[in-house]
């Protein structure tokens, strides 16, 4: 991204979400097996649930990866199972249904491109002050994976990822591999979106926890668009220019 900057730039409270406790901070041997150095591990809680809700807990963690053409991608069907977790629900992909009352269409996007959306970040918040950035193409019809999982002596939790690459959006592993790695591209990204939450009073199902991600990401999302490439910029030719390329 533009000036390096990592994913754990974007903001620890938004309008109706803040951060409890600290990121997590992986060991060694997480981060060699996770493959990358700039991820997130951050909790945020509800501030405002509504008379009588208990407010909804849901952990963001976020991976960047670059140039890496073998990379296989660490999701929880793979990670949970392998830490112990007993698989509890199926794997499905469910709308992400953003609220889009905010977004505008990029009038710069490049001709013949589906159409491209912009949103402004948190003037409160974040420390972009209201900058407007592009979403990935086909935001509006983003899906994210779900599935649940039982930890012993814990309970279950829920699990919903998705990946942004080379300015797209894919909910599987297969997939990122196709829409990032295409060898007739000088350079490739993806950054992995994950949402974990255990069970509760308001996180019950797969739907509770595509519920609760959306209103996070529809606060969120413009600033971990800063934390990747504009791929728009990159398609025009724009970016990276000689100053930053460290192909």
């Amino acid at each position: 991204a533009p000036d390096n900057r990592a994913v754990s730039a974007i903001p620890t409270e938004t309008d109706s979400w803040v951060q409890i406790g600290s990121d997590r901070i992986e060991s060694a041997e997480v981060i060699e097996e996770l493959g990358t150095t700039n991820y997130l591990n951050r909790v945020f809680v509800e501030k405002d649930p509504g008379e009588g809700l208990e407010p909804r807990v849901v952990e963001l963690h976020l991976a960047y990866y670059t140039g890496q053409i073998d990379t296989v991608p660490h999701v929880p069907e793979r990670c949970f199972i392998g830490g112990g977790m007993q698989r509890a629900a199926e794997s499905t992909e469910i709308p992400l249904e953003l609220d889009r009352s905010r977004w505008l269409p990029d009038p710069n996007a490049p001709e013949g491109t589906e159409p491209v959306f912009t949103a402004r970040t948190s003037t409160k918040w974040s420390d972009s002050r209201g900058r407007r950035v592009r979403l990935p193409e086909g935001i509006e019809n983003a899906a994210i994976r779900v599935s649940g999982y039982d930890i012993p002596r814990v309970g279950r939790i829920f699990a919903g990822y998705f990946f942004v690459a080379n300015g797209g959006t894919v909910a599987s592993a297969d997939g990122v591999r196709l829409l990032a790695f295409d060898l007739s591209e000088d350079y490739a990204f993806y950054l992995k979106v994950q949402i974990n939450a255990t069970e509760s009073p308001r996180m019950q199902t797969r739907e509770d926890l595509v519920e609760a991600s959306a209103d996070l990401l529809d606060e969120l999302l413009p600033d971990i668009m800063l934390c990747v490439p504009d791929w728009v910029e990159v398609a025009e030719g724009r970016y990276p220019t000689a100053e930053n390329d460290e192909s």
